[in-house]
């Protein structure tokens, strides 16, 4: 199998679709401790469970949505490292941006890097008014890099289904008009 395309490419990174073949990634990512505490337990415990997240979650989005969570890996070849994308939620106003990477990864700048092309994604080939992030109140890293990447406060939310509020950042309203060198 060929190497899937590209969606953006940074200078250590490459961000590409999923696809069913990254199930053993998935499995891992969606177990690691951080995850469960940060984003949630999303019930995956084996590949096959995986392969059908995959194909209810993120490959359904790319259809109905026209975009959602990509694989950051590095740009010239190796293993997936995390993910990174933009996703349309119920209880948004619009999609955001989110991501999480395996903890041997944390600390090098990738989720900045990646974050960054994405939120250029958004801008250029979604022309996107606003993005949105959310977070958990007690999740200092990605509070940090979301203020790092210019994502402003913009009070808290709660998503339908959930029983506690989380934090709401958004891009400036003249984020468009930003460079982002990728």
């Amino acid at each position: 199998m060929s190497a899937p395309a590209a969606i953006a490419t940074t200078a250590r990174l490459r961000l590409r679709v999923l696809h069913e073949d990254d199930a053993a990634f998935m499995l891992e990512l969606l177990n690691q401790p951080d995850f469960l505490r940060f984003i949630g337990d999303r019930g995956v415990r084996d590949l096959e469970q995986a392969r059908a997240y995959l194909r209810e979650g993120p490959l359904a989005g790319y259809g109905r949505d026209g975009m959602g969570m990509y694989v950051v890996e590095p740009r010239h070849g190796g293993a997936a490292i995390g993910l990174c994308g933009l996703v349309v939620r119920e209880g948004l106003p619009g999609p955001d941006i989110g991501f999480a990477f395996l903890p041997q990864f944390y600390g090098q700048g990738y989720a900045f890097e990646a974050a960054s092309a994405t939120l250029a994604l958004a801008r250029d080939a979604f022309a996107l008014r606003k993005v949105l992030a959310i977070v958990s109140p007690d999740n200092a890293r990605s509070i940090a890099l979301l203020r790092r990447l210019g994502l402003r406060d913009a009070g808290s939310v709660r998503l339908p289904g959930k029983d506690e509020d989380i934090l709401l950042f958004e891009t400036a309203e003249d984020w468009r008009c930003a460079t982002t060198s990728s």
